[in-house]
């Protein structure tokens, strides 16, 4: 019998068996199951259709509601998901509910809700697969399941983390439960270590682009190597948050110091399991890279796999520019942006959404060295507006398009280049708009040149 990949090895735990293959179908108990305003109503009323009306989650500490789509909007169907949701928190005693609370019903007079003023004063969180290894809701070993194609972030911590559909969320909400197919296993090895130019999403494009945004289908993408080892774990979460473009079941990072020194101060749990591949795991495919020889890259319109070097795409000019989401919002991103736009003015409207209220404080905090800043010392934020850019609060925002109210969406025939996911026709807003896929680095240094630039230009 062969050895087992870290992803068979949660499964086999999770299932109660000790030893799963790729293909079997198995039954798995859930650790953490997490919904947010799009999807969360979605689910709730499937959940109330099929076990009852007055019936009780499994477990109210195990279930996570997090608002982050539409959330700074005027438009009434928007509020109305997110009273939905506090309904249901109060009726299931849910605790772990991380409320928008400035946004209020005004039926017949909608109104746009005015963002919090301080980051650090608010129940709201932002951006929900950031908010969960920040709120300590993550940990090695686990299974989390969400109502959210990019849930497979999480696996940057070792764990096995899938997006599901409502009627699957509202089985697990209700049972504890799902039913997984173990995925086999495709292995991607990083060598050398991350230069000054690069980013995890560098990396992760050019494996979408080698392997298309169907080569991976149900397949988990594991990434692995000094390379990765190099990777803040933040951008190793860039890696894990793109596995979906190319089909994934999940991705996964494997556990090291940088990993356990975080969950350990923020988990909610204090034990867990750590899991590795083993020596004799099989995979169905392995690809492997060497670092020095990777450079800048961006996707080309329309889909994530349309890969190009940034040097070769300078003769594309931009309208805007965009740096946030779940993929390039965190404060590693914007410590990415701010030092290649320190003491230099954007070209072009660019517009900076972090991703949690925790990223918007730390970049009022922390200098360009990610430390706190001294007295009179310029914060990431100051950077940014000094740079000309256009800061809006923590959100999802224009990653997915939104009303036609939200900030940052492209509503006419924009082309934009962008630090989130997904490119393709229509995804941040207008069907007519263009979207570049790329780094911080090159966003960043994009926005400054007016087109698309390589961000060695600029260090």
């Amino acid at each position: 019998m062969s050895g087992m990949t870290l992803t068979e090895k949660i499964l086999a735990k999770h299932s109660g068996k000790a030893h799963v293959h790729p293909g079997d179908n198995i039954w798995v108990d859930v650790d953490i199951l997490m919904t947010h305003d799009v999807c969360g109503p979605g689910t709730i009323g499937i959940f109330h259709e099929e076990f009852g009306r007055n019936a009780k989650v499994w477990d109210k500490n195990k279930v996570v509601i997090i608002p982050d789509h539409y959330i700074f909007t005027a438009e009434e169907k928007c509020h109305r998901n997110v009273q939905i949701l506090r309904d249901f928190v109060k009726e299931q005693d849910i605790p772990w509910f991380y409320d928008p609370e400035f946004v209020s019903m005004n039926p017949g007079s909608p109104h746009k809700p005015t963002p919090y003023l301080d980051p650090t004063k608010t129940g709201y969180k932002g951006v929900c697969h950031k908010t969960l290894p920040e709120e300590g809701h993550i940990r090695p070993g686990e299974i989390l399941i969400g109502t959210d194609s990019h849930t497979c972030t999480a696996g940057a911590f070792g764990m096995f983390a899938t997006g599901v559909g409502n009627s699957d969320a509202a089985f697990t909400m209700g049972t504890g439960k799902t039913w997984l197919k173990v995925p086999p296993t495709m292995k991607f090895t990083f060598h050398g270590k991350i230069p000054a130019y690069l980013t995890g999403k560098d990396l992760i494009l050019a494996v979408i682009g080698d392997i298309t945004v169907a080569g991976a289908t149900y397949n988990t993408l594991y990434f692995a190597g000094e390379g990765i080892a190099s990777l803040e774990l933040e951008d190793r979460m860039t890696l894990t948050n793109m596995a979906i473009e190319a089909g994934g079941k999940n991705g996964v990072c494997d556990v090291d110091d940088k990993t356990l020194q975080y969950v350990r101060a923020r988990s909610r749990i204090k034990n867990w399991d750590v899991f590795k591949d083993d020596k004799d795991a099989k995979y169905i495919h392995q690809s492997e890279y060497d670092l020095s020889k990777l450079e800048p890259l961006v996707a080309k319109p329309h889909s994530p796999d349309n890969k190009a070097a940034a040097r070769n795409c300078r003769d594309v000019k931009l309208d805007q520019a965009y740096l946030g989401s779940c993929t390039g919002g965190k404060i590693t991103d914007m410590l990415f942006a701010a030092n290649i736009l320190m003491g230099r003015q954007v070209k072009i409207p660019t517009y900076v959404v972090p991703g949690t209220t925790e990223v918007h404080a730390d970049m009022k905090r922390l200098n360009l060295r990610g430390m706190p800043k001294s007295p009179g010392e310029k914060s990431v934020e100051d950077v940014l507006r000094d740079a000309g850019c256009l800061l809006g609060p923590a959100g999802c925002s224009a990653c997915l398009g939104g009303p036609n109210d939200t900030f940052g969406r492209l509503n006419k025939s924009e082309v934009c280049i962008s630090t989130t996911n997904r490119n393709f026709t229509g995804r941040m807003g207008s069907m007519s708009s263009s979207v570049f896929l790329a780094s911080p680095l090159t966003v960043a240094a994009s926005a400054l040149a007016g087109h698309i630039a390589d961000p060695r230009d600029y260090m």
